[in-house]
């Protein structure tokens, strides 16, 4: 099984070091202990943040990871896609004749990029049955 170990900056620092040396990806990730497909995706990151070595002596290790690892797309906090009003579904599913299917495809044609329906049906079952006092799950029988 791969480890999940976290890079330091010291090792990226390195491999901008090594790489600029003439070194090549896969002696950097041999002589790292790393994947050489690691070296090369933070090296692919440094180019694309506009880093090389020798990096500016400004440049903390904090700094660094910013530029290398900022997230693109979502700020922190918010969601990819458009969050459905869960409590006006609670009401609409008790009416008579309204499904999960009919209020999904309702949503799904406003917002075409939204949850898929297995999103919906997990919902569901969460919205129709509270969970009892010890915080387990009911039985699906009862």
């Amino acid at each position: 099984m791969p480890s999940k170990r976290r890079l330091t900056m010291r090792h990226i620092r390195q491999m901008l070091r090594l790489s600029a040396g003439g070194t090549s990806v896969r002696e950097i990730a041999v002589v790292l202990g790393i994947a050489r497909s690691t070296v090369q995706d933070n090296l692919d990151r440094a180019k694309a943040a506009g880093l090389s070595w020798p990096l500016p002596g400004e440049l903390t290790d904090d700094a660094l990871e910013h530029r290398l690892f900022i997230r693109a797309g979502v700020k922190q906090g918010q969601r990819r896609r458009h969050e459905p009003n869960w409590a006006e579904l609670s009401i609409e599913l008790k009416k008579p004749g309204v499904t999960l299917l009919i209020l999904w495809e309702e949503y799904r044609s406003v917002h075409p990029g939204g949850y898929g329906y297995s999103r919906y049906v997990a919902a569901g079952f969460m919205l129709r049955k509270p969970l009892c006092c010890s915080g387990a799950w009911p039985s699906l029988g009862s």
